[in-house]
């Protein structure tokens, strides 16, 4: 191993015309380099391997398959990306509440090694399904997914895409996206077929309580128009308006009873999950009869106080491309909904 005398002159040898480090020229040379420094792989740990162009990979990781580097920049409290419109986004658009799969597959990365299974019990048209999909070619490694649709029309949506989209990735040459296994029927039901501490990510996006028997669709105004009345006139983005979903009940449900109805669903959802696993859950704040409605601290109450799970973080997914209304003007301040609250839980130990 050189000592640390032989790795400052061998760091020197890579200079620009200035004297500066030139990290261009040291790649040139199959040095690894992170952070403008030649990484001397001689002195990494038994446990530390470098991965090009990515960082030191730490073998003791059990969470994810991201090197430090990556891991730093993952652990960032806000997702700041607008996720431009792709993967047949015009044909996945007639489900009014769907989460762009890079965004999916981005949190399944943070979340999910190679080969890991996840699970996404309100699949809607199967975001997170092509998101580990994804992974297989733009991150970390190719994932199983489940998802569970109780609307037979977004199963049969999600099969479509994903055929449409694999024409068009062969037309370009690029490897065709693995088709998951989205299964039709209620989650509960389904959930009997999924072993014990066999998923190793949950993640999905809940319904909410007042939308479950709304057209599910962006095509019809009058659907649109219901939608908007009932915030009062308040903001009806995606992140209100989310339904991609299987739900448990009726509209006609309170707050209360939706709360205590996921609740329970979460708690029998935990049966399948490992026990180094963790759960991730989309939702949205929202307007409605003129009062902000802080969904997603209440839900994480109702979840932590029935199901085995413990809130670790609650993320940010904010979209600086979003639309912005003026809604109240010029009477009353009403903001414009342009993020999502992503909760991050993992089992209590013991469970």
């Amino acid at each position: 191993m050189a000592d640390d005398g032989d790795r400052h002159r061998q760091s020197r040898l890579f200079t620009d015309d200035d004297g500066a480090f030139d990290a261009d020229r040291a790649r040139e040379e199959s040095l690894p380099v992170e952070d403008g420094e030649v990484i001397d792989t001689d002195d990494l740990a038994d446990h530390q391997r470098y991965v090009e162009g990515r960082g030191i990979y730490d073998e003791r990781n059990r969470v994810n398959d991201l090197t430090g580097k990556e891991w730093k920049y993952a652990t960032k409290s806000v997702i700041a990306e607008g996720y431009p419109p792709a993967v047949q986004h015009d044909r996945r658009n007639e489900h009014g509440g769907q989460k762009p799969p890079r965004l999916c597959a981005d949190l399944i990365g943070r979340f999910s090694k190679a080969g890991d299974t996840v699970l996404d019990p309100f699949a809607g048209v199967g975001g997170t399904l092509l998101g580990a999909s994804f992974c297989e070619h733009e991150g970390t490694g190719l994932r199983h997914a489940i998802g569970f649709e109780r609307t037979e029309r977004w199963v049969d949506l999600y099969r479509e895409v994903l055929e449409a989209e694999n024409d068009e990735r062969r037309a370009r040459g690029d490897p065709p996206l693995a088709e998951q296994d989205m299964r039709h029927g209620d989650c509960v039901e389904l959930l009997a077929d999924v072993p014990d501490d066999s998923v190793d990510l949950l993640l999905t996006d809940v319904p909410y309580w007042h939308m479950d028997e709304l057209e599910q669709t962006r095509n019809e105004r009058e659907t649109r128009e219901s939608k908007l009345g009932s915030f009062g006139g308040a903001e009806a983005s995606d992140a209100t308006v989310d339904t991609d979903a299987d739900d448990g009940g009726g509209s006609e449900r309170t707050k209360a009873e939706w709360l205590a109805d996921m609740a329970d669903k979460f708690d029998r959802f935990t049966d399948a999950v490992t026990p180094d696993g963790h759960v991730v859950v989309f939702i949205g704040d929202m307007y409605r009869e003129q009062s902000y409605e802080f969904l997603s601290a209440d839900l994480a109450r109702a979840i932590e106080s029935t199901a085995p799970l413990t809130l670790a973080a609650n993320l940010i997914w904010y979209d600086p491309t979003k639309d912005l209304h003026v809604y109240g003007y010029p009477f009353s301040f009403v903001p414009s909904m342009v993020h999502q609250n992503v909760l991050v839980f993992r089992l209590e130990a013991g469970n």
